[in-house]
This record gives structure tokens, sequence and C-alpha cells, in this order.
């Protein structure tokens, strides 16, 4: 186990509360247990194992996650390998050559909370880092079979903004439109609902150029500001 990774387990460790844990995981639906760290917590526990022992380079920051993540015996572990993954000082390490890396932490995580922290913190980082290489990954996941996969493409650019690619986010949740996964009818809504606080026409008219085929949860959820706002007044 990598030095940095051993400290992170450590801390996380001394922090539980195993009166929380049970029902932490009750919550989460999970398998793995949990050792009652709150998130907030692991997130401090993480920032300061790094601000004391940075990884020296981009082979101890990978070590690092594969060790928190591969030999994880509690959730909060692999909460810390996401947090190292998606730390600001190492963004730089986000790049293409990082898909295996992220498919592996997909498709073995396989639940909302894992996903919801990679999509927009590691793969929004990559596409960010290297537009040209990245598109071709996130179109090529959006039409993959595992669905959590597909829901990271659609989620990759959450935390865009004014600078979401309307395109690439109209290629990402197409396939997805007719599924009816939860969690890709609530992931729909949600990339719609963060885009429509930038582009609000655009995000009407993909609802209503999908009316007939948009889940209603999907339509809720992305409409969900603006009827607030009371820029919609009804749901297609």
């Amino acid at each position: 186990m990598s030095r940095l990774a051993t400290t992170i387990v450590e801390r996380v460790v001394a922090a539980a509360d195993p009166e929380r844990a049970d029902g932490q995981q009750r919550y989460m639906k999970s398998a793995m247990p949990f050792h009652g760290t709150t998130v907030p917590d692991v997130r401090k526990i993480v920032r300061k194992a790094l601000r004391e022992d940075p990884p020296a380079d981009e082979a101890q920051w990978l070590d690092a996650i594969t060790t928190l993540w591969r030999q994880a015996s509690h959730r909060e572990e692999r909460y810390a390998a996401i947090d190292v993954l998606t730390s600001a000082r190492h963004r730089r390490y986000l790049t293409v050559d990082k898909r295996a890396l992220i498919e592996e932490l997909v498709t073995t995580g396989a639940w909302w909370d894992f996903i919801d922290g990679i999509a927009p913190g590691a793969v929004g980082s990559m596409l960010a880092n290297d537009k040209p290489g990245t598109v071709p990954i996130l179109i090529d996941w959006a039409r993959h079979d595992d669905f959590w996969l597909r829901r990271t493409a659609i989620l990759a650019q959450l935390k865009a903004k004014d600078e979401t690619d309307p395109a690439l986010l109209r290629e990402v949740i197409t396939p997805s439109i007719g599924d009816r996964e939860f969690f890709l009818r609530k992931g729909i809504g949600w990339a719609l609902r963060q885009y429509s606080y930038v582009a609000p026409d655009w995000v009407i008219a993909f609802v209503e150029e999908h009316a007939d085929d948009l889940p209603p949860l999907s339509k809720r959820e992305g409409l969900k500001v603006l009827v607030k706002r009371g820029v919609v007044t009804e749901i297609p």
C-alpha cells in the first residue's frame, strides 16, 4: 500500500463512528460496509494528507488511487480514492490515457455515489484538458451496454456551466432518452437542469423536441429551475 493511502486509511478509521456506519450502509444499499466517517471528514482527511505528503509524480498519485480503491474494505476508502483522483493540484494528470482507470472505477463501483463524483470531477477534467481526445470516449460510453458508463458520459459536463458543449450534451443524452433505467432518466434531468442555468432556451427547445420520448422524470428534473423561476409554465 502506498504511504499516502496508508495515512488516509488510518485517519479515516480514526474518525469512524460505528453508530453511524449501519445507517450509512442501509441508506446507500451497500454490500460494502462503512466505517461511519462522514463524507466531509473524508474530504478533509484527504486534503490534509495531500498537503502533508503530496505524490511526487503521476505514478505515486495513481498508486494511491488504485490502492485505496482496490484494497478498500469500507466504502469511505473508495470515497477517498475519488477525492485523490479529483484533487485540484493533480487535475493535469487527468488525460485520455486514464480511460481504463475511469472505466474500472465506474464499472466496479457501479453505484451513484461513486459515479456522481467521478463523472463531473474526473471526466469533466479530462474533457477540459483534452477535449478532442475525450469527446470520442464520451460518445462511446454514451452507447455502452453498461448504464453507469452512460450516466458518466451524461454527467461529465455537469460543472462546465457556460463552457458546456451543447452538441456533445445532445450526443451523450440521446442514446438513453428511451431507456427506463432510473439512474439514466434522473441523470438526463440533472444534466439538463444544470445547463438550464446558463442556456434556458436550449434546454426548453431540447425538451420540446423530445417531448414524446423524453421520460417525465427527465423533463421534470430538467425544467425544475425554469418552472420555479416562472420561465416555463407547463411541462411538455
